[in-house]
């Protein structure tokens, strides 16, 4: 039999041609999206027995790539981020379980937020605000068809633009890489504890109550919106009921959300069936307010802002501030006990993922309700220096999002100056020790050109800056999000940026004030833009590379927090690799699983999974890996110091990791702590020297490249390869 060098790309991935270096390749399992190429230009070539043989697991179709698909993460970001906060927090089990539940309620919030921004623009800005003023609606057809109808018939028309939005919603959370016959075992625990569990991967149920809930929340806070406007002005005990139904619905959704049993993994039939009874009853009850909607009424004349809108959006962000303290509180009495070695933020990586993900939905809604308002005004947007023309509307955003506006975008101003600041501070100090590592390993180091020792230099700081300037930008970022949240909450007494500004100094200070939050307004919406503009090109241009480590970072993880994050890749990454391996050592082979950036991630935790009787035919060889720098560092509940020497004994420390000095995404695996030379994990990590020399090799014209986190497969990386197949079990 022979051994077999299983290869698994990382970031962006590469083709099948290029895994098995640059040689043609043909599938021999899975498909387009991901599959296992060896190479070859037909399936059946001939290999004989006792040699070493290539397979590559080629799976970037389960990410990014395509324009669609990469627009589509971008509109998903902060979903996706609050997801992301599930699993950074410290603690599993039974013990996380009221952080974990906070944590679904912001992420209910997110998606109450989504919803928010498209009422404004229709209900608000489009039926409240421009139908009442004949310069916004003329000569739009769109919309001028609907002047001169009842208020509630133009509030029920119009609230069939954000439930298409609500649907778009519910088709994008149907998505999943899941492959039917990747199940949980029956009678799957409802505690999320380790990556160990094959069905730690099988999230369907959890998915589908989660689904429910947010679509109840979704259409409670379209339903409160318009009844908002319709009730006070009514009067009538039918739309108080109807009121209190849609209340008493969204209030039960928010509970189903935190009890236990929406995790588990397979669900109870009772549980099931009460999470489709709760989107159904959302759904009747949504029915019912657009009907009431149609009722006759008397007429009544548009005032301002859409009546009771600004202050159920400032009601979301008091209690997204309420439940940031809760969930501060949680993290801080947990990580004393649980956490322990280095963390991003000290632990506080979960609260700080969901500020930043509220602080990106916060620039969607600012930017698309000021664009709207901006496009539908006709560009007579009201400032102390340009009062409103004769007849034109003065159309406004909410109170709320205007303060918003105004803080993250002063937030955004922080984090950039935070981050240039750090980069200069001490840069002559980090020069001075990088050089000491030069030198002592490049004996060529006064031979060589001072330019080509300045840049090794400078690679090597810019790569240990990551480490510490990471935490600093999202750091500054959410300390004033942190304001901004709780000023946007202020806006329940309707007093905006420049209304606060004019009571407090006057005019001259109004003026100003407004201007920067109608600029910060467009900003963050172009910022939103450039976000899908770079996510796009991420996968092409090294320079940008960083967004698609992001983008595979948060993906790798199933959705837990909320349902409409992007399809984690390793629901099907993790049970194709262990499949695979287990056929080719059922088979009589052995298998070097060789995983490069976040590849590796998916190499190891297939090496968990593997029964014992795998494991024993298995090595593991991981270059450019996160698995210590990046994901131990962000959830230390999952992936740390004890679970990574798990993985180390279950292949029998037949485990190797290449990382370079100059790789900002890569690194050691085990750090040097002084332990005792006896211990096997002192000999996974290999220095690689990047660049390999600082001068012109023998034989070349030009000085090797600095590859930072590319990894080649070059000598260095085929004698790892040679070490571990020496190492495997041999069938005599």
């Amino acid at each position: 039999m022979a051994m077999i060098e299983l290869r698994v790309h990382g970031v962006g991935g590469r083709s099948s041609d290029r895994i098995l270096g640059e040689r043609s390749a043909h599938l021999v399992a899975g498909d387009a999206e991901a599959g296992f190429y060896r190479p070859g230009a037909a399936p059946e070539d001939p290999e004989p027995d006792g040699t070493a043989r290539l397979e590559a697991y080629r799976w970037n179709g389960l990410t990014g790539g395509t324009a669609g698909r990469t627009f589509s993460l971008v509109l998903l970001m902060p979903f996706m981020l609050g997801n992301v906060a599930l699993w950074a927090l410290p603690l599993t089990g039974r013990a996380g379980a009221p952080a974990r539940a906070v944590v679904r309620l912001l992420s209910v919030s997110l998606t109450m937020m989504y919803v928010l921004a498209v009422v404004g623009v229709a209900l608000d800005l489009v039926a409240w605000q421009c139908l009442s003023y004949p310069r916004c609606y003329e000569n739009r057809r769109f919309v001028s068809w609907l002047a001169g109808l009842p208020a509630g018939w133009e509030l029920a028309i119009l609230a069939l633009v954000p439930l298409a939005a609500i649907a778009g919603l519910w088709r994008l959370g149907r998505r999943t890489w899941q492959l039917p016959e990747t199940r949980a075992p029956d009678g799957g625990d409802s505690e999320i504890e380790s990556l160990d569990d094959p069905a730690f991967w099988d999230n369907r149920s959890l998915v589908r109550h989660l689904r429910a809930v947010h679509l109840a929340a979704a259409l409670g806070t379209l339903d409160v919106a318009v009844l908002s406007a319709l009730v006070p002005h009514d009067r009538r005990l039918t739309g108080y009921l109807l009121f209190a139904a849609v209340l008493a619905v969204t209030a039960v959704a928010l509970v189903v959300c935190c009890l236990p049993g929406i995790e588990r993994r397979t669900s109870t039939p009772r549980f099931a069936t009460a999470t489709r009874a709760l989107a159904r009853a959302s759904g009747i009850l949504t029915a019912a307010v657009l009907a009431y909607s149609l009722v006759p009424r008397s007429s009544w004349a548009a005032a301002d802002n859409l009546p009771g809108y600004d202050v159920l959006v400032a009601v979301v962000y008091v209690s997204q501030m309420v439940l940031l303290t809760a969930l501060v509180a949680l993290v801080v009495v947990t990580r004393r006990h649980h956490v322990a070695g280095p963390t991003v933020l000290r632990g506080l990586a979960a609260p700080v993922l969901i500020l930043i993900a509220i602080g990106f939905a916060v620039s969607y809604s600012s930017g698309v309700v000021y664009l709207s308002a901006d496009y539908l005004d006709r560009g007579s947007s009201p400032t102390p220096a340009r009062p409103t023309p004769p007849g034109a509307p003065p159309l406004t955003p909410p109170v709320a999002f205007r303060w918003a506006a105004l803080g993250f975008f002063l937030a955004v101003i922080l984090a950039a100056v935070v981050v240039l600041t750090r980069r200069l501070w001490r840069r002559s100090a980090r020069r001075a020790d990088a050089m000491r590592l030069v030198r002592a390993e490049y004996a060529e180091t006064d031979e060589a050109p001072p330019a080509r020792v300045h840049a090794a230099r400078d690679a090597i700081v810019s790569a240990q800056l990551a480490d510490k300037l990471g935490p600093l930008a999202p750091a500054a970022y959410a300390t004033l999000a942190t304001i901004s949240l709780g000023a946007a909450g202020s806006a329940i007494l309707h007093d905006g940026p420049g209304d606060l500004a004019r009571r407090l100094v006057g005019e001259s200070l109004a003026r100003p004030v407004i201007f920067v939050t109608d600029t910060g307004a467009y900003l963050i919406g172009a910022f939103a833009l450039l976000l899908g503009v770079f996510g796009l090109f991420a996968y092409r241009s090294r320079g940008i590379r960083l967004i698609g480590i992001l983008w595979e970072l948060a993906t790798f993880w199933p959705r837990g927090a909320h349902p409409l994050a992007a399809p984690c890749y390793s629901e099907r990454a993790v049970p194709d690799l262990t499949r695979r391996v287990r056929y080719l050592v059922a088979a009589g082979h052995t298998v070097v699983l060789a995983g490069q950036s976040h590849g590796s991630v998916l190499a190891a935790v297939t090496a968990r999974q593997l029964p014992a009787s795998a494991r024993s035919r298995v090595a593991l060889l991981t270059f450019a890996s996160p698995l210590r720098r990046l994901y131990a560092r962000v959830f230390p509940a999952y992936v740390n110091d004890a679970m990574l020497r798990r993985i180390g004994g279950d292949v029998g420390w037949r485990w190797i990791n290449l990382w370079r000095r100059t790789d900002p995404v890569g690194g050691v695996i085990f750090p040097p702590d002084g332990g005792s030379p006896d211990d096997p994990a002192a000999g996974v990590d290999r220095l690689v020297r990047d660049p390999a020399g600082l001068t012109v090799a023998p034989g070349d014209t030009v000085p090797p490249p600095i590859e930072r986190h590319l990894f080649r497969f070059d000598d260095t990386y085929r004698a790892a390869v040679r070490d571990l197949a020496a190492r495997l079990p041999r069938d005599d």
